[in-house]
């Protein structure tokens, strides 16, 4: 019985790694009969310019009847997301020639002065209108030639897709205002028998926003409307200095698809070139492990060399004078100054490690898909909160190989140090976007019920769920045995020699940076798109490749730099170890600074407030990160 089973789960992995899908078992299709009604929900405004989201309502779009919000998870309140219900009729498979969308057909909506500047405000910022249908977002088709010469624009063009669409744009100082929208949506029939009514799966949704004047618009008394020639057309201009009037109108065009419902989402995901991806980390790989075997000869050859001068010296003559780190073996283990907070970074820093990992992991098996909005970084707050455990125990039994005493004292300063860091960052800029009353902000202020809730609710996963799994990590932690080290440490401790400009801190965090740095700034380019300018990131394998190449380099650069310390008869390795170990923290900060000039168009003081504010919060947790990493290879070492 228990083969047969084993056998039957083996089956459904192999079946599941073969459909290359995105979805995770309990993530079923929503199949449709003709006419059966496809929602479509606005999630929010976005715009890379100003970094600040919006929700769908706070600008005068139709409204339906009823405003419904969905239930939220964790992780689409931070990202700002506010999914509501919009009054788009669209049925399976019903083609609509063009509709008015709010109630009145003959009457136009009429805006206010006010709502007036604010679209032009919003046009100018450049936003994006975010909508779903059967949780597919929507996406506007680009179109162009790869190449310029005559006889090859003949050959096909190539597509992009760009997320959401634009919610206006601008010519000159004038202001254009998209005010009708074509869905183009594509369904995939399912193969049914010949007595069943066929069923139809959503697999693309696509918009084509058009800018249409009010007088080419003819409606009737029934909602329909009549699309003029598109030569002969003129935009619909928003006059921010007066009333305006327009009809908001909209048409839906189904067509056939082969694409399956399991590889829907691969239209979204490959919106980059790949290849220059797979190249960068191939040459990533290549020059970390060549480097990396590099590092590993130079220890090991000068360890065994040292190791056999001393075994001769001691052969020849005891009294011979020693040199190198063989001098300080009586002072290597001497406590640092600040174990308590040594101590507590680090558990932070195990803390960040194990969800990371994990998150990775999970993420890279497909079950933390950009289908499940929100899930990365739900689960991501969670395991955090979960993983206090482990961070507590490595602290504790840390804190007391250091000599340290005040364990409750200790427990607490690793359960509030880093998080309250992170709290208190979060919490200024949270002011800052609440002032311009954008759905980022969490709490009660907006009014909305999902984001009132969250600051409550990671306040008690803070105090509720992390720090008591802190206290009881770093009680088994201080309770074990400490850390058994080799020799004994001297009543009186060692003077240090003058050292040379190249054991400098800040030379040592220059040169330890480098090559950690080097095996992953390429990914980081795709975070940093992924964060800042609305794409999805879903490469997760080459990810986890990645952090293990970190890890590894992370490693060995911090034994190389601990090594020629203690060759230089400095025995104070272990912040140094620390601090040198997360030297690539201040190339990703210069990299965000880079990224920042070159690549986005931020200009004013919130969105570059709130850019930098959240550099801060990555520059640090990935200095903890590695600083963590590089320390404990150290300590392994030493």
């Amino acid at each position: 019985f228990f083969q047969e089973r084993l056998r039957y789960m083996l089956v459904l992995l192999l079946l599941l790694h073969g459909t290359e899908s995105f979805y995770v078992p309990g993530v079923a299709p929503i199949n449709f009969h003709r006419n059966d009604p496809v929602e479509i929900k606005a999630v929010k405004l976005t715009s890379s310019r100003t970094q600040l989201p919006y929700e769908y309502y706070s600008l005068p779009f139709c409204q339906p009847s009823k405003i419904t919000y969905k239930a939220e998870n964790l992780g689409e309140v931070l990202r700002g997301d506010r999914i509501v219900n919009t009054p788009f009729q669209v049925s399976m498979n019903v083609e609509k020639k063009c509709e008015v969308l709010c109630n009145f057909p003959n009457k136009p909506v009429v805006l206010t002065v006010e709502q007036s500047k604010l679209i032009a405000e919003r046009i100018r910022e450049d936003y994006y209108v975010h909508l779903i249908a059967d949780n597919l977002p929507v996406a506007t088709r680009l179109e162009f030639y790869s190449n310029r010469e005559e006889e090859e624009k003949k050959k096909e063009k190539d597509v992009q897709f760009e997320h959401g669409y634009r919610l206006g744009f601008m010519d000159g100082n004038k202001f254009y205002l998209h005010n009708h929208l074509s869905f183009i949506l594509y369904y995939h029939r399912e193969d049914v028998e010949e007595s069943q009514e066929h069923t139809y799966r959503v697999v693309r949704f696509e918009v084509i926003p058009q800018s249409i004047k009010l007088e080419d618009l003819k409606a009737d008394e029934k909602s329909m409307c009549t699309l003029p020639e598109a030569t002969g057309s003129a935009p619909q201009e928003i006059d921010p200095t007066k009333e305006n009037q327009l009809l908001f109108t909209y048409s839906v065009h189904w067509e056939e698809s082969d694409i399956k419902w399991a590889s829907r989402w691969d239209t979204y995901l490959t919106m980059s070139d790949v290849q220059i991806h797979w190249f960068s980390i191939i040459n990533s790989v290549v020059v970390v492990f060549f480097l990396s075997g590099i590092l590993s000869m130079i220890i090991i050859r000068t360890l065994r060399k040292d190791i056999a001068n001393y075994n001769k010296e001691d052969d020849i003559e005891d009294t011979m004078e020693e040199s190198g780190w063989k001098l300080v073996h009586g002072d290597v283990f001497r406590p640092p100054q600040y174990p308590m907070i040594l101590s507590s970074l680090l558990g932070s820093g195990i803390q960040l490690f194990c969800m990371i990992l994990i998150v990775i992991f999970v993420a890279m098996l497909g079950m933390l898909s950009p289908s499940s909005r929100g899930a990365l970084m739900t689960t991501a707050c969670f395991l955090f909160m979960f993983m206090g455990v482990f961070g507590g125990f490595f602290a504790g039994r840390l804190y007391r190989t250091l000599k340290g005493h005040r364990w409750k004292k200790g427990a607490f300063c690793t359960a509030t140090l880093y998080p309250g860091v992170v709290f208190g960052i979060c919490f200024v800029l949270n002011c800052f976007i609440w002032g311009k009353h954008s759905s980022g902000a969490v709490g009660t202020t907006l009014g909305l019920g999902p984001a009132g809730s969250v600051t409550v609710a990671l306040l008690c996963m803070w105090f509720g769920i992390s720090l008591p799994l802190v206290y009881l990590g770093y009680y088994f932690g201080f309770r074990k045995q400490p850390y058994d080290n080799p020799v004994r440490t001297n009543q009186i401790p060692r003077q240090i020699p003058e050292q040379r400009w190249y054991m400098n801190k800040f030379v040592g965090i220059l040169m330890a940076g480098i090559l950690p740095f080097g095996a992953m700034f390429i990914e980081l380019f795709f975070i940093f798109s992924a964060i800042w300018e609305n794409q999805f990131y879903y490469l997760f394998g080459f990810l986890f490749l990645v952090f293990i190449i970190l890890v590894v380099s992370c490693s060995q650069i911090s034994i190389v730099m601990v090594y020629f310390q203690l060759c230089a008869e400095d025995y104070r390795w272990w912040w140094r170890t620390f601090l040198v170990s997360g030297g690539s923290a201040f190339y990703v900060l210069i990299y965000a600074v880079f990224y920042f000039v070159n690549k986005l168009d931020i200009v004013e003081f919130i969105p570059s407030l709130l850019y930098f504010g959240y550099t801060a919060l990555m520059v640090l947790s990935f200095w903890l990160l590695t600083g963590t990493i590089g320390f404990y290879a150290a300590y392994m070492f030493v």
